[in-house]
């Protein structure tokens, strides 16, 4: 256990044990970071009155127990103890650190299964800016969750099902499938969708014809499903040239749209009728949830099957996930999803626990991602108002990060990697750096900076740290030499660095992103900091010192690499 904070919590209310009893072992220590000392812990404060004694009383008694503390402990004002580490005991626990193949993250005991829903574009349309807050959140945590031990079951729940699908399926065939194919391949899905919607719209003739095929696709005809997988075919090969720019982990074996649980919806509701749990309101097939009531005060209901007879996404929201709990074994379900679907999502979390499919054993949760804005505060789009493509926002992203490192001197091909790198890992760290249930102000220039909590100046501090090792002519993993901190410089640096265990738990438990973020924004402005006051290769610098140093150097490197890969970041070895 290398995290200061984890050690003087157990310290502290072993000491709490000893001094006041056992039943007073479990007390909350309330240890935080001082201005004063390293960390101060404020318990007496708000033990002093069970026990009836005054603070500062409670305070000296706790000290009086923490006398072989590797470090000093002194009470200050009505009773708050002011706690500071010995230097030797942070040299070796980063030491230890340096040396331990994870940087002091533990695993999850026993591992889960984690089931994630993330990115979900619609099949009959491009996929926009609207899915990329989905996509990297929910991959960041497929990550986290992987590096901690546990299982993730990724599930893309692609919109790729429904009665839309008549009239694209028509209009397939109209066009031809070598230009319709062509169309889907270059990311003209919603131009592709007008189209046919335009036609539906005007001839009587298509639109009986696109009802049909609905007809045909919803009864499993095999010429009819050979056609809806010409479509999707192409469409996913589309999808997965974002991905494939983006970084992300997502795969074909991870898709799980609509149509896979087409067949499930019939046994869904029927199950639920015979049960009880779902009863017939104004024709159609509901759930209510005990506590949703509407604007009129009435049940609001959570409508399974419509009265035409139609499913819809409650529909398929309720076969999913007796699929994940009953089939996938998920242990957690993370549905990473934006926030204008939580009254939705709280809807059906309620009737699957109230149909007994969503037992207390099982987490599901609603990841609430907020809306993006442009910088004048409205949603995100085009100047005509359209939704913008998610391929050209991304490729802005990398010509912008191209013509930002233009005059460096780099060769085309140097130049074109590190673009791409700089400009994906741009875009993606503002989206994770604000928490995800907040809207956030798309803005190139300020997160294409290289100054602030922005990508660019993460990525900037590792390639810092890489040309120390490349003018020190080493490896960074040959840094092996003792930790040995002279300079409050190069403590602080190093007192932050044995919190990162704990900090990649917590980001994981918590599915806080945007907390990792934060840690190795600190990180790198204690590095900077480090880098002017506490010299590494310069000629001056006694060896002892210097190998110091490039060892704090290397374990700083790992933190900033593995953290930026556990969000999902590039990191080019040059900027």
């Amino acid at each position: 256990m290398t995290d200061p904070q984890l050690v003087l919590t157990e310290r502290v209310q072993q000491a709490l044990a000893n001094a006041f009893g056992a039943e007073h072992a479990d007390a909350d220590p309330l240890i935080r970071p001082s201005q004063f000392a390293d960390f101060q812990a404020n318990v007496a404060m708000s033990l002093a009155k069970r026990l009836r004694r005054s603070p500062r009383e409670v305070a000296e008694a706790i000290k009086a127990e923490l006398s072989d503390f590797p470090g000093t402990v002194e009470v200050s004002g009505p009773g708050f103890l002011n706690i500071t580490l010995a230097d030797s005991w942070i040299e070796s626990q980063a030491a230890g650190m340096r040396d331990d193949q994870r940087l002091g993250v533990g695993t999850s005991t026993p591992a889960q299964t984690i089931v994630i829903d993330y990115s979900a574009p619609n099949a009959a349309k491009e996929m926009h800016v609207g899915h990329l807050r989905t996509t990297i959140v929910g991959d960041s945590l497929a990550r986290l969750h992987e590096h901690l031990g546990n299982k993730v079951i990724r599930q893309n729940h692609l919109g790729d099902w429904g009665t839309p699908f008549g009239m694209l399926i028509e209009h397939l065939l109209d066009i031809g499938e070598p230009a319709a194919v062509a169309q889907l391949e270059a990311g003209m899905g919603t131009e592709f969708y007008q189209a046919a919607r335009a036609k539906f719209d005007a001839d009587e003739g298509f639109k009986q014809r696109a009802r049909v095929r609905v007809t045909t696709l919803q009864s499993g005809d095999p010429a009819t499903m050979r056609l809806w997988h010409v479509f999707m075919d192409a469409t996913v090969r589309y999808f997965n040239k974002v991905y494939s720019l983006l970084g992300v982990t997502l795969t074909d074996a991870d898709l799980a749209g609509e149509s896979m649980y087409n067949p499930m919806l019939e046994k869904t509701c029927a199950d639920l009728e015979s049960s009880g749990v779902a009863v017939h309101s104004e024709g159609a097939l509901c759930l209510f949830p005990p506590g949703f009531t509407g604007s009129d005060d009435k049940p609001l209901p959570l409508i399974i099957r419509k009265s035409d007879g139609g499913y819809g996404y409650a529909s398929t929201d309720m076969a999913a996930i007796r699929y994940r709990v009953h089939d996938l074994k998920a242990d957690r379900i993370l549905y990473v999803v934006g926030a204008d679907q939580a009254l939705h999502f709280r809807m059906v979390f309620a009737s699957a626990q109230m149909a007994g499919w969503l037992p207390d054993t099982v987490s599901a949760e609603h990841v609430q991602i907020g809306m993006m804005l442009g910088k004048d505060g409205r949603r995100f789009k085009t100047r005509s108002g359209e939704s913008i493509k998610l391929m050209d926002l991304l490729q802005e992203g990398v010509d912008r990060a191209s013509a930002a490192i233009a005059e460096r001197g780099y060769d085309e091909a140097t130049r074109n990697e590190i673009a791409l790198a700089v400009g994906m890992g741009a875009v993606k760290y503002a989206d994770l750096s604000v928490s995800h249930d907040s809207e956030y102000v798309f803005d190139y220039d300020r997160m294409l900076g290289f100054t602030g909590n922005t990508g660019p100046y993460m990525q900037y501090a590792t390639a810092r740290i890489r040309s120390i090792f490349r003018k020190a002519d080493m490896e960074p993993a040959a840094a092996t030499s003792s930790i040995l901190l002279a300079e409050p410089a190069e403590r602080a640096l190093a007192l932050h660095l044995l919190g990162f265990g704990t900090l990649i738990e917590e980001v994981t438990a918590r599915s806080e992103p945007h907390r990792l973020c934060n840690f190795l924004f600190e990180t790198s402005s204690l590095f900077s900091t480090f880098y002017e006051q506490c010299p590494v290769l310069r000629s001056d610098v006694e060896p002892e010192t210097r190998a110091s140093r490039l060892a704090l150097c290397a374990l700083t490197l790992r933190v900033l690499e593995t953290g930026l890969d556990l969000l999902g970041v590039p990191v080019p070895d040059r900027m």
